[in-house]
């Protein structure tokens, strides 16, 4: 595990990063900030992981989709079953895009099947689903498995600021029973320190045993002021830095930049169609901003020096 940021070039925004933990870590300076209120936040897809060219998360629900609507033709021609049995992810990604804009309405008709594809299953049954998924499928362009698509540059960050003292989470629109079961594998960050989207829970109890189950509801949607909210709700204190790649990363950030101790917020660009994708679909809003507030900018196709590991450059 490296502690250096060796996927980075030498570029202003590496300094950048290694100027701020330098300071927030010496005890001499006047920004120190002592370990226990080192918290570090990143959204997940699209600043740790590839999101392109459809969610990860997304793949997942769209092949269970379809295979409802195979053993269900009445779903055939219902949203959401009817884009995902048509292999239409153009109508699931607009409705994100919408969604980063202010219009839940696409959101709202996809999440209603979202929910009820994976219901009436315990926690350990799905996490196990979404495990074996990971694991066993490949990006559909990249040519490299989900587990490979991590940003090593982004990996490395994490690590980086481990071994300074910080405590990092995962704090994403993404549901967090789909994240947990890989992100200690892939960012060396538990289970426990996974904040996302979730879907309510029972207990269920017999004489086989005690188990927590699914249920075809919404608890949460962990985006937007939502997910600056449970941050709070999760950890109790404000981050001192904070990295997103969208709109909806918006309110984590402002959160960040108003910590009274010294903050870092950095918002990832992706700008590199020949390594990765480039595209600004929803990010439109936080570039402004970043710009105005003086957060920090990272270029992919200038910042890093690798994008995947399975492809090191």
């Amino acid at each position: 595990m490296t502690t250096e940021l060796s996927f980075w070039h030498d570029t202003t925004t590496k300094q950048a990063v290694m100027e701020f933990v330098t300071a927030v870590t010496d005890k001499s300076n006047a920004k120190y900030v002592p370990p226990e209120e080192r918290i570090a936040v990143f959204d997940n897809d699209g600043t740790l992981w590839c999101e392109k060219p459809g969610q990860i998360q997304l793949d997942f629900v769209l092949r269970r989709l379809t295979e409802m609507a195979k053993n269900d033709p009445s779903l055939q021609k219902k949203q959401p079953w009817q884009a995902a049995y048509e292999n239409d992810k153009a109508w699931f990604n607009n409705a994100i895009i919408k969604h980063y804009h202010g219009d839940d309405s696409g959101v709202n008709v996809m999440l209603g099947g979202v929910l009820k594809a994976f219901s009436a299953i315990n926690v350990d049954a799905f996490a196990k689903l979404s495990a074996d998924f990971m694991q066993q499928t490949q990006h559909p362009t990249l040519g490299i498995s989900y587990m490979e698509t991590t940003f090593q540059p982004m990996v490395a960050l994490l690590h980086y600021l481990e071994a300074h003292g910080f405590t990092n989470y995962v704090a994403s629109a993404s549901g967090r029973d789909f994240m947990r079961p890989v992100t200690e594998a892939l960012y060396g960050i538990p289970p426990e320190r996974v904040i996302g989207s979730a879907v309510k829970l029972t207990f269920q109890a017999d004489k086989q045993g005690a188990a927590i189950m699914r249920q075809p509801g919404l608890d949460l949607i962990d985006d937007g002021p939502a997910k600056a909210v449970h941050i709070w709700d999760r950890i109790g204190r404000y981050p001192i830095f904070a990295a997103g790649n969208s709109n909806g990363d918006i309110p984590m950030l402002q959160l960040t930049d108003a910590n009274p101790h010294a903050s870092f917020c950095m918002l990832v660009s992706h700008d590199d169609a020949d390594r990765e994708f480039d595209y600004t679909a929803g990010a439109e809003d936080a570039v402004r901003m970043a710009q105005e507030r003086g957060w920090t900018m990272v270029s992919v196709k200038h910042d890093w020096r690798t994008v995947f590991a399975a492809k090191e450059e």
